[in-house]
């Protein structure tokens, strides 16, 4: 099949390779149920799995003639960054893919790949505001579910963090983030990649042994060799997301016990707060400092059970945590946005 025929691939033609005609089924059915007919971002980074996200986009916009935009961040954090971003768009042009390369203008430097990603999204929320875009496609795999659940496990994080990405989440209240590719293959979708647009780019930042990501890419590699597979990993993974959900379940009811919400801040009746467990209490606060700071993730477990052990022991306290201040009044907490006037840092 060459370039040409790749770059207007229809359904019947996709048949001509089971494999790639199942990706793309499963992924056009995920498309059809959530987005439909609406406009749609591909978060393109260059690697093998977001341009089979970018090709499998393609191949859908002009089956189902959705608008779609293809959005790079350029984060600046490499020498050649830059020239790699513009080799990406030359390439994607070739196969009438228009890419915007939009340009981070922060200095990133500590816990890189975190703030990275931070950087990432709020560029991504800005353009999606500006274009009216209500989804986010990521190229996020198996394999980086795998990552992600032995990382949180390096960490110490509980069930909320072991359990498995979500197909789709809220990045904010008009923005959803899809992962559909979460069932697929890493190696399938880099020969997929390479099959579409006959070449595929490699992250040099995936061969850092300065991150955490890369060396857990090593010990995976060691776990198979032990006889620990992938598919059991996920199998866990998968376990731990049902606990998740049932423990989500009896949050909200906890929550509807001892939450009152304002515009701009919310009560927390200890009375009732702290008669729930650890768990509980830690899914309650991280939620809520997540939704009124309106950051993508939430603080550390670490800071936020440290914060909670000086509401248990200080009749008044009042700190600053996640873009938050955290005002501690007789038997309510209250927590509302960070302004001029701040508490004590956490």
């Amino acid at each position: 099949m060459s370039k040409k025929d790749l770059s207007v691939l229809k359904l019947k033609e996709l048949n001509l390779n089971s494999k790639i005609s199942f990706i793309y089924s499963n992924f056009k059915s995920y498309l059809e149920k959530i987005i439909k007919k609406k406009p749609y971002l591909i978060a393109v980074s260059g690697g093998p799995d977001s341009l089979a996200l970018t090709a499998l986009s393609k191949i859908f916009s002009n089956e189902k003639k959705n608008r779609v935009f293809f959005v790079l961040i350029d984060h600046g954090i490499r020498s050649n960054s830059s020239k790699e971003a513009k080799a990406v768009k030359s390439l994607l042009k070739k196969f009438k893919i228009n890419l915007t390369i939009l340009k981070n203008k922060e200095k990133i430097s500590k816990n890189v790949q975190s703030q990275a990603r931070d950087v990432r999204y709020k560029l991504l929320l800005k353009f999606c505001n500006k274009n009216k875009i209500k989804f986010i496609l990521t190229g996020h795999h198996r394999d980086d579910q795998i990552e992600t659940f032995l990382i949180r496990l390096s960490r110490g994080s509980g069930i909320q963090g072991l359990s498995a990405m979500k197909k789709v989440s809220n990045l904010n209240n008009k923005v959803k983030l899809l992962r559909p590719l979460l069932d697929e293959k890493k190696q399938d979708l880099a020969v997929f990649a390479k099959q579409y647009f006959g070449k595929i780019f490699k992250d040099p930042s995936n061969t850092n042994k300065r991150y955490l990501r890369t060396k857990i890419r090593s010990l995976i590699k060691q776990f198979e060799k032990s006889g620990i597979k992938r598919e059991r990993i996920i199998t866990s993974i998968h376990n731990l997301g049902s606990t998740r959900d049932t423990l989500n379940a009896y949050i909200l009811r906890a929550e509807k016990k001892c939450i009152i919400k304002n515009k701009k801040e919310i009560v927390v009746n200890l009375n009732f707060f702290l008669k729930e467990n650890e768990e509980i209490q830690l899914k309650i606060f991280s939620n809520y400092i997540k939704k009124i700071s309106k950051n993508y993730y939430p603080p550390r477990a670490k800071k936020i059970i440290n914060l909670l052990n000086k509401v248990k022991y200080n009749k008044e306290l009042k700190v600053t945590l996640g873009g938050c201040i955290v005002h501690k009044i007789q038997n309510n907490l209250v927590i509302y946005k960070e302004s001029l006037k701040k508490g004590v840092k956490i």
